[in-house]
């Protein structure tokens, strides 16, 4: 209760949460706000903001803008959030099996780690995608492969740090079991640092999503505002809210995204509560 009002009283993360929550009811109230398909063709090509009843314009086929950012929100919010669980799962895994065992399972678990780091996790992403195809589930795989290795070195540090404490090594003498010691005594004081990173890692699987889109590898089913800025990177001098607007829509979000952390990071590390 105490780090909720502690949250609260954090200027630039209850702004971050705002514009967030905003974004969250945008997507979850696309159909209703535009029940027709965002690919349908709804006026003239190429109308500006605020004519014939577009609130942000069309685009060169005369699709409405505004419904493919409402309904792009739902792809990127969807995307962003279960690529970081898959990452987390993986992540938090790996290193807590590193962290707690240490040795020549430590050094098993972070030789994999450095390997997938030594790849750039956009090319890697890439290279995925385009081998599977881009569909919403290969996409979400990709984007959690390529992000786990910060979680789990930061999970294994973790785990480091508190494997020797009292209370742990007071369960391994009651005979509990290394998962029970692992879920119960070390993860839970382990878990905050963990839940910050967790939030920053949804802000830039929803960047990788924008740029794979860009690419022309996103879900061709599925309206992205990385596909919007895609398809309209070659018109941008004669309609320029094409790609505006949805430009603003994931600049808005990420750094929505990323001031919540800073104010998750700022409630949940003791040291900065207490200079705070």
């Amino acid at each position: 209760m105490s780090t909720l009002k502690s949250f609260l009283r954090h200027p630039t993360g209850m702004i971050g949460l705002f514009v967030l929550l905003a974004v969250v009811l945008l997507a979850v109230s696309a159909p209703w706000l535009f029940p027709d398909d965002p690919w349908e063709m709804v006026g003239a090509p190429f109308q500006p903001p605020f004519s014939e009843g577009l609130w942000l314009g069309s685009d060169m086929l005369g699709r409405d803008v505004a419904a493919g950012i409402a309904h792009g929100a739902r792809i990127s919010l969807i995307i962003g959030v279960i690529s970081t669980l898959t990452s987390l799962v993986i992540g938090v895994t790996i290193g807590a099996t590193a962290g707690y065992f240490g040795g020549k399972v430590d050094e098993v678990m972070m030789r994999i780690t450095e390997l997938f780091q030594t790849i750039p996790g956009f090319i890697l992403a890439i290279l995925l995608v385009a081998t599977i195809g881009p569909k919403i589930s290969n996409i979400i795989f990709a984007i959690g492969i390529v992000s786990w290795p910060p979680l789990a070195r930061l999970t294994r540090a973790e785990f480091m740090r508190l494997r020797g404490r009292e209370f742990v090594q007071a369960a391994v003498c009651q005979g509990q079991r290394p998962l029970t010691v692992v879920l119960r005594r070390i993860l839970p004081n382990a878990i905050s640092p963990i839940i910050v990173t967790g939030s920053l890692a949804v802000a830039s699987a929803i960047l990788i999503e924008s740029a794979l889109s860009f690419m022309g590898l996103g879900d061709p089913n599925l309206m992205s505002w990385g596909f919007m800025i895609g398809a309209a990177r070659t018109v941008i001098r004669q309609a320029w809210w094409m790609s505006v607007f949805p430009g603003l829509a994931i600049l808005l979000t990420v750094l929505a995204i990323n001031l919540v952390g800073e104010g998750l990071n700022d409630t949940l590390n003791p040291r900065i509560s207490r200079k705070r």
